[in-house]
């Protein structure tokens, strides 16, 4: 049986900001989305995204053994940024060097990669 460790540290990830979402709510009770209800109130929405990077230091936890080595960033919503296996040598969740939203999830912003909570609408 291996040790567990875990560590908590500020890494700079390259990120593409989120405009300011709308200070009024959206209501979509109609629109069909990739089978969800399309409610997304009370989830700001933004529908903008800035074009230039920025590096932005997010605080991290990783928990590694001998085998594997996992990386979550609770300001991504708890997203599982990494999910390395060491042994093998490559990364089993997939891994993206940059935050670089795109404008396809249901409240706009959606971060491709990693592992993210999705609810309440799916």
């Amino acid at each position: 049986m291996s040790d567990v460790k875990c560590e908590k540290k500020g890494i700079k990830i390259p990120t593409y900001i989120p405009k300011k979402a709308h200070e009024l709510p959206m209501f979509f009770e109609n629109k069909p989305y990739q089978g969800a209800s399309g409610r997304v109130y009370p989830i700001p929405y933004c529908d903008g995204i800035s074009d230039e990077k920025t590096d932005v230091e997010y605080e991290t936890y990783t928990l590694e053994n001998e085998y594997v080595k996992t990386q979550v960033v609770p300001a991504l919503g708890g997203k599982i940024l990494r999910g390395f296996d060491k042994v093998g040598n490559y990364d089993f969740i997939y891994y993206n060097e940059v935050v670089k939203p795109a404008l396809v999830g249901l409240a706009g912003p959606w971060i491709s990669g990693g592992i993210e909570f999705n609810w309440p609408q799916h």
